[in-house]
């Protein structure tokens, strides 16, 4: 399959980056062929342009500036997120990349009417977001109901690519682990993109 592998953590040597390194070797090594968008790597602007906004609802959304990002998004048959877990939410530059990618035209398209929108991601069949928390699960799982979980599995997969088969690794009290521990998960990492086909 073609992979697109995702990063967002600006420090290289982070446990997202050790995480990242770890699925990019488990691909290569299954035969797939893997693209890395590493977005502070590539300096990422995620804040929607004027220009982008105002054509967001016009007869053509202008992607001139994430062309790149949004052909690569298009070609890919898998998708695999690193990131952190920040606030319970997505680090501002992935969303910024939802915000400015998953675009209509790219991700999908508007309705006529302005009703449900319709998916434009057919290719792609597997998804996996990786993530880093600090806190314990049963405040993602039992407080706050894993809400990273259920906007990506419903409304941007399930919306954009209804298609794909979604798994997410959490790797929880992420800044208190040894490195074996953070090795440990890394190993789940391995054992679960051995299994794509």
């Amino acid at each position: 399959m073609k992979c697109l592998v995702v990063v967002a953590h600006p420090i290289t040597d982070s446990a997202c980056h050790v995480m990242a390194r770890s699925a990019i070797e488990a691909l290569i090594n299954a035969g797939h062929e893997v693209q890395i968008e590493d977005l502070y790597q590539t300096d990422f602007s995620p804040s929607l342009t004027v220009s982008e906004r105002q054509s967001y609802y016009g007869p053509t959304f202008d992607a001139a500036a994430v062309q790149l990002q949004a052909d690569r998004l298009l070609s890919a048959d898998a998708l695999v997120l690193v990131f952190p877990t920040w606030w319970f939410g997505f680090p501002a530059i992935l969303k910024g990349w939802f915000d400015r990618v998953w675009a209509p035209g790219i991700a999908y398209d508007h309705a006529s009417d302005l009703g449900p929108i319709k998916p434009r991601l057919h290719n792609l069949r597997r998804a996996l977001a990786i993530t880093s928390l600090g806190s314990p699960s049963w405040v993602d799982r039992l407080v706050l109901w894993r809400p990273v979980r259920r906007v990506l599995k419903t409304a941007l997969l399930g919306t954009c690519a209804p298609a794909c088969k979604f798994e997410m690794l959490s790797l929880y009290k992420a800044e208190h682990l040894a490195p074996d521990e953070i090795q440990l998960f890394c190993s789940r990492i391995q054992r679960v993109l051995t299994k794509w086909s």
